[in-house]
């Protein structure tokens, strides 16, 4: 894959690791999320509808929908399991585990990836996933942040500051549990300035991986109504290639990325048409690193400087 001549890509250390190609099994728990039930607010956030992130009805049992997902797909023998949909560890820490015991019962499941809020980590849950890592799992926490900058978090109602996320990824670390960070790009308010100034915030925290995002507008959000009113925007694909390739750029060579960009299937996806495949936006990240630098190029510039792509994407009108 083109990318990986740029990039230290998750499927890159994965077949590094195992040997031959491994991939995810997204699977969908029936967690809800406590910026949904009340606890922290109703809604959840402003560009959130879950079933952008996977369509399986949440009644399926664990075992149907990993066979299912298996026959959708190809060239693997090895999987992830990964609990991506809404706040997978805001349960017991008695029912995650049973959970996880069930998605990892298989021999062909060589790993675990949790994604859940940087608010909802107890440490027994992180002692749970530390307990499989240490029995040769490939574990990865994934932590939904998106922004470093707290208004831009009260913007979109995520409910909980960078604090809270700086905390988790600290008591993350001290248990050996490795931290992929979700950043988005274009978020509304933000500009390309920002979106560094919050890469370079996360790395400094000492993160293992990211993921890159697109603001993408779908059904069922907050967000769709104010694209309908035409008071926000997702940004233009040249707009975010640029921006995502030198956050790239700037990122240590051994940080991995499971993600440079984002899709969402029809008919979810309102905007950017862009994002209905990844092609796109993966072709245009690797025509700007193999004309800009690859990752790790510019790792360790300023987070304020100002260049050519500090003028770029306007998430509001």
């Amino acid at each position: 894959m083109q990318l990986e001549r740029y990039v230290n890509t998750l499927g890159r250390h994965l077949k590094a690791r195992f040997g031959e190609r491994v991939r995810k099994l997204s699977l969908h728990a029936d967690f809800t999320c406590p910026n949904r039930d009340g606890t922290l607010g109703r809604g959840g956030c402003t560009f959130c509808s879950v079933l952008s992130f996977n369509p399986t009805q949440p009644q399926t049992p664990i075992d149907e929908q990993l066979a299912a997902a298996k026959a959708e797909t190809k060239r693997a023998s090895r999987y992830l399991v990964y609990f991506q949909a809404y706040t997978s560890t805001y349960a017991e820490v008695e029912q995650l585990r049973r959970l996880y015991a069930q998605a990892t019962a298989r021999s062909d499941i060589v790993g675990l990836c949790v994604g859940t809020r940087p608010d909802c980590l107890p440490d027994s849950v992180l002692a749970l996933l530390a307990d499989y890592r240490q029995r040769g799992y490939e574990v990865w926490l994934e932590l939904g942040l998106q922004s470093a900058h707290d208004d831009t978090l009260a913007r979109i109602n995520r409910g909980h500051g960078f604090a809270a996320y700086a905390d988790a990824v600290g008591r993350a670390q001290r248990h050996g549990v490795p931290v992929c960070t979700h950043l988005i790009v274009g978020l509304p308010g933000e500009t390309p300035a920002m979106s560094f100034e919050t890469h370079a915030r996360v790395i400094g925290l000492g993160v293992a991986g990211l993921k890159l995002h697109p603001l993408m507008i779908v059904k069922g959000s907050r967000l769709a109504a104010h694209y309908a009113r035409k008071t926000v925007s997702p940004p233009a694909l040249a707009d975010y290639a640029a921006t995502a390739a030198e956050l790239i750029r700037r990122t240590p060579a051994d940080v991995i990325f499971h993600r440079v960009s984002a899709t969402a299937r029809e008919p979810t996806l309102i905007a950017p048409q862009w994002c209905y495949t990844s092609w796109p936006a993966i072709n245009a990240i690797c025509a700007d690193l193999a004309k800009n630098g690859g990752q790790g190029s510019r790792a360790g510039a300023p987070a304020h400087t100002s260049d050519a792509t500090s003028g770029m994407i306007a998430a509001t009108k």
